[in-house]
């Protein structure tokens, strides 16, 4: 069984881990989203507000900033603005971020103020992390440690694609294959299936499938994970070998077919 927490890890252009500043005023949201970018083997630093922010990220020098629109001092805007301001002594940083606000011209004016990209709450983790690693590959500011199955486990790692035995997930196009057949997948079966297949052999309890794949705040019950497995399992395994298995007691695992 792999004990390792990201079959996918990436490490900075330095080759040392990535780092990433977290800019969040509601506590709760900024530990959740620390220990999901800490377990992919990142440095995460955190602050509360736009003053705080540019602070840590002077010293920090971080990768990559996940930075709320709203903060009590000054908005994401405004912050965004002086880290760019900053650009001499920090470099290029990657910026992504969370708003609840949708509308054409906030989106229109994160990205003329410099942003990346945008989630916008409520949100999964799971497409935080993906939207981090994919920006973080586009600007060359981060890597994976080679082809192929880095940590000698089962997952096989080639750009945007994940595969375990015939099971091949693309990342950026969004389709699932097994075997050569198209598996069609709604947005929260293919987040559930990418996060059982970035760890494979590992079981994965229903409270840790909560935490990364629906959204932060979500307020349901483990039942709901036990009726998206299921869904799963109809869609990945019918007519064939199982790969998704439970584990009485414990969680789930997927694994190659034998």
């Amino acid at each position: 069984m792999n004990t390792h927490s990201s079959p996918l890890r990436l490490y900075g252009d330095d080759g040392g881990p990535v780092r990433v500043l977290v800019v969040d005023d509601e506590p709760d949201l900024t530990e959740v989203l620390s220990g999901v970018l800490s377990d992919e083997g990142w440095q995460v630093r955190t602050a509360a507000d736009g003053a705080g922010a540019v602070a840590v990220a002077r010293a920090f020098r971080p990768h990559a900033v996940v930075l709320d629109w709203m903060l009590p001092d000054m908005d994401g805007l405004r912050v965004l603005r002086e880290l760019r301001a900053a650009s001499g002594e920090l470099g290029h940083v990657c910026v992504l971020f969370l708003t609840a606000r949708d509308s054409v011209e906030d989106r229109v004016a994160g990205i003329t103020a410099g942003g990346d990209d945008y989630v916008t709450k409520p949100f999964s983790l799971e497409e935080v992390l993906a939207r981090l690693r994919g920006l973080l590959r586009r600007a060359g500011m981060a890597r994976e440690p080679g082809a192929g199955r880095p940590d000698g486990g089962d997952l096989l790692a080639v750009g945007d694609l994940l595969a375990v035995g015939d099971l091949i997930m693309d990342e950026e196009a969004r389709e699932v294959t097994r075997g050569g057949a198209l598996v069609e997948l709604s947005r929260t079966e293919f987040e559930l299936l990418r996060f059982l297949m970035r760890n494979p052999r590992r079981v994965m309890s229903k409270a840790q499938i909560l935490d990364r794949v629906w959204s932060y705040d979500f307020g349901g019950r483990a039942h709901v994970v036990e009726l998206y497995i299921s869904y799963l399992r109809k869609k990945v395994d019918a007519g064939r070998t199982p790969m998704i298995h439970t584990v009485r007691g414990v969680g789930y695992v997927l694994k190659p077919a034998p």
